[in-house]
């Protein structure tokens, strides 16, 4: 199945209604839909460029005492699912 991407529009109810044909290939499956408004990819664009900046500005600006990551245990083995 490929990612299919349909606009509609929420109605004064408060409810989304969509139907989507995918075809008989595809009857019975399971299937994941994401809900996001239309306008929202201009805006996680803009929050990565404001994330990129901040990383700039500030990586290296450290000048307090080395950070030190204290030695790590180790993993705890667990069964495995399945």
């Amino acid at each position: 199945m490929t990612r299919i991407e349909v606009k509609s529009r929420v109605g004064s109810d408060g409810v989304l209604t969509v139907t989507v044909p995918v075809g008989m290939a595809d009857a019975n499956r399971e299937v994941l839909i994401t809900v996001q408004p239309a306008g929202d990819s201009v805006n996680t664009a803009l929050q990565a460029k404001q994330w990129e900046r901040f990383i700039d500005q500030t990586a290296g600006c450290w000048q307090g005492e080395p950070l030190v990551r204290p030695e790590q245990p180790q993993f705890e083995k667990r069964q495995a699912w399945g």
